[in-house]
């Protein structure tokens, strides 16, 4: 039972990774065209006659701030479909497609009952608990109800999509019969909806309400445990709640009811009216950027002087890579998973101090947001550039600054005191030698990953790796694993897997992943297609 849930726990996981993909483009752009065309920003700078209304370039800024905006405001319907598609075994268009019909038809019927029943009315209904998704005037159920869909959807699609109906009716059979499943049964569940989910939506206001009255304290469990999952790649089933429903609170701006604290961060970034951005929202963002920024560098700069001085060239390639990689792109994984596997205890350390910085960024009114993750692109364009008035940018640098020497003097300590087989520190032949020189093979220069990936070698380590063709049931991949459902995993072979490049195995039952770092997509699609031509 255990290793089911996490099984699809972890394919529920990667299947956000779509719509979240979308965030950093679409952030872009809404920030870019909502700082360049703040009447504030304009008169405080003097650019009146560059970036004033009616010039070009006001124009093209507001037509970017548009494009953002929009992405941020249909994200439920985009996980409906994302969601479907990701968990949809086979035959994924079609499930991405019926996502869409099932959560149209899903908020189309709330609609309708709500209007039956008079609560479409002003003061009808508590304040937060209506919305409009895609236009629809519906309960507000946010990203969860485009996740309902999504999984929803995805259940009936592997169950049907090879569905053989009597003859009269054998048009409608196989994948045409998954749209008109999912809208049949959506038309009952925004029935069932209409009916439980405002008490389900007074449950999350309440769990929000809990959170946010556990003040700082709440802030540090909620970074202590957002780093804990990284681990098992269920950090995103996580945060997302927080980021997107209202267990990351409640704001009206302008007039709307936004919910879900990065909903809040990006509505008042695009508001002319904020004076600051809330931080009741962003505490569930900003804190990642002091030990993004700082202190993964500290602990990076601890490992290499810890190693061995005849190993630290070949190391600092490694350290070197995935610093620039977290830092430059918010992607932390390839530094943490350079420590977390030989040395566990610094990875609990390195929650601590994560909870750590989201507690002092609450404490010191850090309102910088964030897209995807919280690299220094972000920084610079949701912090700086929207001026310390607004976020107080400066006190995250100012958190910044000691974390770095309380990593590198913690991590150092700890290294040495009880000798951790880090990057560099291993003895000849041991397994951690191996597993941290195909580390900087795969960090050290990109041309030669590429030339490795182009060839079909490495899938087919792979594919032994994981117990042959016939082993494999469902292939997948996030920001930095391959995400694998194999049918025994007894066939399993890590060692296997660790001479394909893989920077670490982790296994749970049938659920396989395999972390091999950003470049992991290139890996999947070569892959896909060795599993293709041996089928």
């Amino acid at each position: 039972m255990k290793s089911s849930f996490f099984g699809v726990i972890q394919r529920v996981g990667r299947s956000f990774m779509l719509p979240i993909a979308l965030l950093p483009v679409a952030g872009l752009l809404l920030g870019i065209g909502a700082s360049f065309t703040n009447a504030t920003t304009i008169e405080s700078y003097g650019l009146q006659s560059l970036l004033g209304e009616g010039t070009v370039l006001h124009a093209l800024l507001t037509v970017m701030k548009s494009a953002g905006s929009i992405v941020f405001s249909n994200l439920p319907i985009l996980f409906a479909a994302g969601v479907a598609m990701g968990m949809a075994k086979k035959e994924k268009d079609v499930a991405a497609i019926s996502g869409v019909i099932g959560f149209l038809t899903m908020h189309a019927t709330i609609n309708a009952m709500l209007e039956l029943n008079g609560l479409l009315k002003p003061g009808a209904m508590v304040d937060g608990a209506l919305g409009m998704s895609v236009g629809i005037n519906s309960l507000q159920m946010g990203v969860f109800g485009g996740v309902l869909v999504g999984l929803g959807v995805a259940a009936l699609h592997n169950r049907f999509y090879k569905i053989e109906l009597p003859p009269v009716f054998s048009f409608f059979g196989g994948t045409r019969f998954i749209p008109i499943i999912t809208a049949l049964t959506y038309v009952i569940v925004g029935m069932v909806m209409f009916y439980i989910w405002p008490t389900i939506q007074h449950g999350i206001m309440d769990l929000g309400g809990l959170v946010n009255r556990a003040g700082y304290a709440g802030t540090f469990i909620y970074g202590f445990i957002e780093r804990a999952l990284i681990p098992f790649g269920l950090h995103h089933v996580f945060y997302m709640p927080f980021w997107q429903t209202g267990l990351g609170g409640t704001a009206v701006i302008d007039g709307v009811t936004v919910t879900g604290a990065q909903n809040i961060f990006f509505a008042e970034l695009a508001s002319p009216n904020t004076q600051h951005f809330s931080v009741e929202a962003t505490r569930f963002m900003a804190g990642k950027f002091p030990f993004y920024l700082f202190g993964i560098p500290g602990a990076a700069l601890a490992i290499y002087h810890t190693a061995k001085p005849e190993n630290r060239k070949l190391v600092l390639g490694l350290l070197l890579s995935a610093t620039l990689t977290a830092v430059l792109t918010g992607i932390t994984e390839p530094i943490e998973f350079s420590f977390l596997f030989a040395a566990p205890l610094l990875y609990v350390l390195h929650c601590l101090l994560a909870g750590l910085s989201f507690m002092l960024c609450h404490m010191f009114n850090v309102g910088v947001g964030q897209t995807f993750s919280g690299s220094l692109i972000d920084f610079f364009l949701f912090g700086v550039m929207q001026g310390n008035a607004k976020t107080s940018w400066m006190n995250a640098i100012l958190i910044g600054i000691p974390l770095f020497p309380a990593y590198y003097f913690s991590f150092r300590f700890l290294i040495t005191r009880f000798n951790f087989k880090t990057p560099g520190r291993e003895e000849s032949g041991e397994e951690t030698k191996l597993y941290t020189r195909k580390d900087v093979e795969a960090a050290k220069e990109q041309a030669a990953i590429q030339r490795l990936e182009n060839t079909h070698s490495v899938s087919e380590l792979i594919i032994q790796g994981l117990g042959g063709v016939g082993n494999i049931a469902d292939v997948d991949c996030c920001a930095t694993r391959l995400r694998i459902t194999v049918n025994d995993e007894s066939l399993v072979s890590d060692a296997l897997l660790k001479q394909s490049g893989a920077r670490g195995v982790i296994r749970k039952g049938k659920g396989v992943q395999v972390i091999y770092g950003p470049h992991v997509t290139l890996i999947k699609s070569n892959l896909d297609e060795c599993l293709q031509a041996a089928i």
